[in-house]
């Protein structure tokens, strides 16, 4: 599971999925410690050290590089070096993935796309000329792009690490899913409304 440090997600996460390891996202953490960057000249230089923690090979290079940066900003801002040791671990669950799909899964980018189409497309008058819900036009959406990510481009492909795995999913891609019928709704791409009678 991969997200920001938002309390009442962290909550949820652990009371639903208690069993399923928690990454941190990166682009969020590095956004987060610029607020502990004692002077702004230091931020770029920062981010830098930080990313190249998430860029090692893997984990073990990463826990001994962090005890490097931590070390060498332990004198000149010991806040930022202290948040840093209590915060970026989080963001090392990563390399517990394959190594081709530790890239995709650094942050919480895709969710925040979904999001962000979410918002546009329910934003104001876009839900009102047919008279339905917004609630209606988020299903459809939500609906649209499983299907497409269903069907559409593989952002991460599976069937190269298991086998078993790669049957399983190959035999549930290939299925055509009936999606649930909206009333009022015939057409899931752009939302065309029918009569109903």
């Amino acid at each position: 599971m991969i997200s920001d440090d938002h309390a009442g997600l962290g909550a949820a996460r652990t009371a639903v999925f208690p069993a399923v390891p928690w990454q941190r996202c990166q682009f969020h953490l590095q956004q987060n410690a610029q607020a502990y960057v004692p002077r702004l000249d230091q931020r770029a230089a920062v981010a830098q050290a930080i990313r190249t923690v998430f860029d090692c090979p893997d984990r073990l290079t990463a826990q001994a590089r962090l005890k490097e940066i931590v070390a060498a900003h332990a004198a000149t801002a010991p806040k930022l070096a202290a948040w840093m040791e209590e915060n970026l671990p989080q963001g090392l669950a990563i390399f517990a993935f394959p190594a081709p799909h530790q890239r995709r899964l650094r942050t919480s980018n895709p969710l925040e796309r979904v999001n962000m189409e979410l918002k546009r497309r329910t934003r104001g008058p876009a839900c009102s000329p047919m008279k339905l819900p917004c609630s209606v036009w988020s299903g459809a959406l939500l609906a649209e792009i499983s299907e497409e990510w269903e069907t559409g481009k593989t952002y991460l492909n599976m069937e190269s690490k298991n086998p078993a795995l790669s049957l399983m999913l190959h035999n549930f891609t290939k299925k055509k899913v009936a999606r649930p019928a909206i009333p009022g709704v015939c057409s899931l791409d752009g939302l065309v409304a029918c009569e109903t009678r």
